[in-house]
């Protein structure tokens, strides 16, 4: 019986966006290089996102949010020229 519940739960798992990215390399600018998440997020409010959370990784700023069509997002921006970086 078990097992009928939890095959379905890691095919989920394993099909979902939850070991999608990896590890995205944006930049290799130092932080101090790094424009502020402030910036990005009025620069991506303009063009229609509605975000929902930021954080910056090791090399990028990853969006959480609904792109300007109203897809959700998880999105990562180059800190240094905004650039939307493809994973």
């Amino acid at each position: 019986m078990k097992s009928k519940i939890i095959l379905p739960l890691l095919l989920a798992l394993a099909t979902s966006g939850a070991w999608a990215h990896g590890d995205v390399k944006c930049t290799k600018a130092p932080k101090t290089e790094w424009k502020s998440h402030e910036e990005l997020a009025q620069k991506l409010t303009k063009e229609g996102w509605q975000i929902r959370r930021m954080e910056a990784t090791t090399s990028c700023y990853e969006v959480y949010a609904k792109d300007p069509k109203g897809k959700r997002v998880e999105a990562f921006f180059d800190p240094v020229t905004f650039a939307r970086v493809e994973e």
